[in-house]
């Protein structure tokens, strides 16, 4: 009961969220396509600087950071944490914390990653610039597909909830992977081994298990810009203090669960005086209650209050924020062409054929050999509507779009062919996703009752 209380506070948390990106990056295109766009785009190019003395924490190679890559560097790092702490707790308690229920949409997932970047390469012309993006249409963006899941409210049986939510977890950290071996620069090995250092202390912090948030977070600012400058892309960073942080009590939580019981039972009558009703409390029962209080606070593991503390700065300034200044494109230099040929397209077809493709493809086998299970409550023709809202991908793949063609030879060309194909693969995938989910779901859902 508690799990599942769990979940549909996840799925609250990323319905509620989704509303907010869809804002921001409606008011993206529109602000790069009005009077204000030179102002837009003059914007993220600004220098920014934190410094003490003469050093700059937002400086790479000795240079100040811009605004758009102190968000895509800095800022994006702080999600990737979000990103990990939601990992590590699901592979401890949640839908990947057991091989049977990890397994179906694992194997979704690999279909999801796996076949996307081979329609792209498939598709995409033949020169070696262009094809650093073969892996934009590996992601799943979370709260997007949730989001428009969310529409079908009690029609969705709850196993359909679980599993799209599962796999696109496992999507995410394949995305960290992919990121990690493939979008690193040149190291350089005196930083790196700095960077070693910071990950040993964390690997020390969780063994001992510290509970001090402060230490992790000194730790990973530290390490952020030892990454930053090793070449390893920094936003690593944010998942490697998320797997450092205890998803567990020092001592255990029975004794902090026996104090609060204590201290509530020993309550007497409390007297209420007052046209308020205020309840006049003594010294002693004040204890108590601070007691109460300190047990309470006690019984959520560091990581989970990461991840609460978390939850209202990624879902609603940083991601909004990262899609303001990213999702802006300057429509009038280019043609509608470009979403039939070249890197668009490429995107499209790995977004809305690629990832339906994967994912039911490879969870049909693996259903059909009798190593998994259809969730519970789903048939196939529910199950595969499902597996087209796969294909809405946004944050992740324009931030590793970012990667790809940010430094390219193209300029921005090459980019802002990737980030119109992204949008409109994901207005694709979430399109036919909803009409085939109005049409296959039951009328009425019974799973959930």
């Amino acid at each position: 009961m508690t799990h599942n209380y769990s979940f549909k506070s996840m799925v609250k948390k990323y319905v509620n969220s989704s509303a907010v990106l869809i804002i921001f990056t409606i008011l993206a295109l529109i602000v790069a396509n009005s009077p204000l766009k030179e102002a837009y785009f003059a914007l993220w190019k600004e220098e920014v600087s934190l410094s003490i003395s003469n050093f700059n924490l937002f400086s790479h190679g000795g240079h100040p950071m811009s605004l758009m890559q102190v968000i895509n560097d800095f800022l994006m790092a702080i999600f990737f944490l979000s990103v990990g702490l939601e990992i590590k707790r699901e592979i401890l308690v949640g839908e990947l914390s057991s091989a049977k229920k990890a397994m179906l949409p694992i194997i979704g997932a690999c279909g999801g990653m796996l076949v996307p970047v081979l329609f792209f390469w498939l598709t995409c012309p033949d020169n070696p610039e262009m094809l650093r993006g073969a892996a934009i249409p590996m992601a799943t963006d979370i709260a997007f597909s949730l989001g428009v899941l969310s529409i079908f409210d009690k029609r969705v049986p709850i196993g359909l909830k679980i599993f799209l939510a599962a796999l696109a977890v496992a999507d995410d950290l394949g995305g960290i992977i992919v990121i990690a071996l493939f979008y690193s620069s040149t190291i350089d090995f005196n930083y790196l081994l700095l960077a070693l250092a910071c990950v040993a202390a964390l690997i020390i912090g969780n063994n001992r298990k510290v509970m001090s948030k402060s230490f992790y977070i000194v730790i990973g600012i530290v390490l952020w810009y030892m990454m930053l400058n090793s070449g390893i892309h920094a936003t690593i960073a944010g998942v490697i203090v998320a797997f450092s942080v205890p998803g567990s009590l020092r001592r255990g939580s029975a004794r902090y669960i026996q104090r609060i019981k204590d201290n509530i039972n020993s309550f007497g009558e409390i007297q209420v005086v007052g046209k308020h009703n205020t309840a006049i409390l003594t010294n002693e029962e004040i204890h108590k209650l601070k007691s109460i209080e300190s047990a309470a606070d006690k019984l959520i593991s560091p990581l989970q209050e990461f991840e609460d503390s978390l939850h209202h700065l990624i879902g609603y300034f940083v991601i909004p924020l990262f899609a303001f200044a990213n999702v802006g494109i300057d429509l009038s230099a280019m043609s509608i062409g470009s979403l039939y040929s070249g890197i668009g397209f490429s995107v499209i077809i790995g977004l809305v054929a690629g990832k339906f493709i994967g994912v039911l493809s490879f969870s049909w086998i693996a259903i059909k050999l009798g190593v998994v299970q259809l969730p519970q409550g789903s048939n196939w023709k529910a199950f595969a509507s499902v597996c087209m809202l796969c294909g809405i991908g946004l944050t992740v793949s324009i931030f590793i779009a970012d990667l790809s063609y940010a430094g390219s030879s193209c300029g921005t060309a090459l980019l802002d062919q990737a980030k119109l194909g992204i949008l409109c693969g994901s207005l694709v995938s979430a399109i036919i996703g909803c009409l085939l989910l109005n049409r296959y779901l039951p009328k009425i859902q019974a799973a959930n009752k």
